[in-house]
């Protein structure tokens, strides 16, 4: 039984509420219902993907909660993950006020033998839900959906990140054939590459086996396909980027490039991962990026655990390329000044982990640049041409 007492907030008693938990899989969707004056949480299960049958249950929900005379509200839930936030957006179209909780921020019992059902999962996300509207403080997280066309932007950074490594590990795999041959420098991607290769011989002096020329051919041609969408998705990047409009996406990644150290490609993968959405307070920023701290204190035991890495990876992978750079780029400014008086001439750990807090400053700095146009202190920025 789920207990309601504390539910009742001035707005739910203006409305008669329902409240919507979805445990997603592929094949099946289990719902959790909560009806107005009821506390027991009945189960139904549709078809992974299912609109009409959810449809159908929805107006079911509405029919049986509008009984009293009051207008109906509909909350709902759903841990993200596979299906992204197109059920999100749909379940917004339908008058429903959805939620997508981060799945890792949800508590669960630490017991090395723990009983986990759909039936015991759904329970747990409705008192997870309830718990969260009531206001409760860090029970939960809640993503942060972007808008359609912020998340279509992020499609060609992350195409290309995933062509780089297609590209390398197709380099890789030329490479290594022909190392096992006794062939050593050579590169894949130069021009005459193919024309080369009936050319060299082997370490102990023999012509390269047919099959396996063959197959350096085949995987060459995969390579050259990688490498000619890897130009045109760069060379459509630098088209927007030459007349950017005021106040858009590529106008504050043209702001961020004017500054020293930071390429087209880095000002793209900020803006598309990172600073597409607002932000309240620099933890806020740290937090996304998940360059915030984890200090253990408990009793006697007392260390720290490192940063959290709770939030977007690629934007915190490059924030630490970026810090690095730009100690090279900005020698002169107060973030770079700040990590050469801690750090000094030590080598090793101590060095990666104050690039960690300097990556963590420049974020924020970054973020106060492209919100207020102040230009981190003593930043060079790049000549006008």
């Amino acid at each position: 039984m789920i207990k309601l007492d504390r539910t009742e907030t001035p707005a739910a008693a203006e409305h008669a509420t329902v409240y919507l938990a979805f445990e997603l899989s592929k094949a099946k969707w289990k719902l959790g219902v909560l009806l107005p004056g009821s506390q027991k949480l009945s189960r139904y299960t549709i078809g992974g993907g299912d609109l009409a049958a959810l449809t159908a249950r929805l107006a079911d929900m509405r029919k049986k909660a509008a009984a009293d005379g009051r207008p109906v509200r509909v909350l709902s839930c759903y841990e993200a993950g596979l299906d992204g936030h197109w059920l999100h957006r749909w379940l917004m179209g339908q008058s429903v006020i959805n939620h997508e909780i981060d799945p890792s921020s949800i508590e669960v019992n630490r017991r090395a033998r723990r009983a986990k059902t759909d039936r015991i999962d759904l329970e747990k996300l409705m008192r997870t839900f309830l718990a969260y509207l009531r206001g409760e403080p860090r029970v939960c997280s809640m993503v942060h959906v972007p808008s359609v066309e912020d998340e279509d932007r992020k499609r060609r950074t992350r195409e290309r990140e995933r062509l780089l490594k297609e590209r390398t590990a197709h380099t890789n795999r030329i490479k290594g054939l022909l190392h096992g041959q006794g062939i050593r420098d050579v590169s894949p991607l130069a021009r005459t590459f193919i024309k080369d290769i009936a050319k060299l011989r082997t370490g102990d002096g023999r012509p390269l086996p047919a099959r396996l020329k063959e197959e350096i051919a085949r995987e060459h041609e995969r390579l050259c396909l990688v490498a000619r969408q890897l130009a045109e998705l760069e060379a459509q990047s630098r088209a927007e980027l030459r007349s950017p409009q005021p106040a858009s996406p590529q106008a504050r990644i043209m702001q961020l490039i004017d500054l020293k150290s930071i390429g087209s490609v880095g000002g793209e993968v900020l803006v598309n991962e990172a600073f597409y959405r607002d932000f309240d307070n620099r933890r806020q920023v740290g937090g996304y990026f998940g360059l915030t701290g984890t200090p253990y204190d408990s009793g006697q035991r007392i260390r720290e655990q490192g940063i959290s890495k709770a939030g977007n990876r690629r934007a915190r992978k490059l924030a630490v390329e970026l810090a690095w750079l730009w100690r090279r780029h900005q020698p002169d400014s107060e973030l770079t000044r700040w990590f050469n008086t801690r750090v000094g001439d030590l080598k090793g750990r101590i060095r990666r982990i104050a690039i960690v807090a300097l990556a963590r400053k420049l974020m924020v700095a970054l973020w106060r640049y492209l919100t207020t146009g102040v230009v981190p202190t003593g930043a060079v920025l790049r000549p006008t041409l």
